[in-house]
């Protein structure tokens, strides 16, 4: 299992309204290291889901449903799409504040790629970051 970070501005794509919808498919990603991201995820891996802009946190853990197909809203072939599905909110949202305050997460993409909207997130990040939210899987 791989796990990994998706960003969202709450007020194109929030949580709530991908709880709300129990899935959606994640597109309209327009940069190669992010597509590259996504092509590299499996069924069954775990999202962190990012609320950028607004709020900067990571708000919830979502599932990947469908690997990469061809993204529905362009008809360029170099564009991908996933879906995903929430598993669970995080009961503490972590901010990016705090992700950055810890040396531990360093290293994560959040805190070096800024910029990336879909990002590698490494086992023992992934749970630090758990322990932070004091969220359970």
């Amino acid at each position: 299992m791989q796990y990994w970070l998706m960003k969202s501005e709450p007020f194109k794509y929030s949580w709530d309204e991908l709880k709300k919808d129990k899935k959606t498919f994640w597109d309209g990603v327009r940069n190669y290291a992010a597509r590259n991201n996504m092509k590299a995820m499996k069924k069954g891996d775990l999202v962190f889901f990012y609320h950028s802009n607004e709020g900067l946190e990571i708000v919830g853990i979502a599932e990947v449903v469908k690997e990469f197909y061809q993204d529905p809203t362009t008809d360029d072939d170099r564009w991908i799409a996933v879906d995903i599905k929430p598993v669970k909110d995080m009961v503490d949202p972590v901010s990016l504040k705090a992700v950055k305050a810890e040396p531990k997460l360093a290293d994560m993409d959040l805190v070096r790629l800024m910029r990336l909207s879909v990002g590698k997130v490494k086992k023992k990040e992934f749970n630090l970051v758990l322990k932070m939210g004091n969220t359970k899987l």
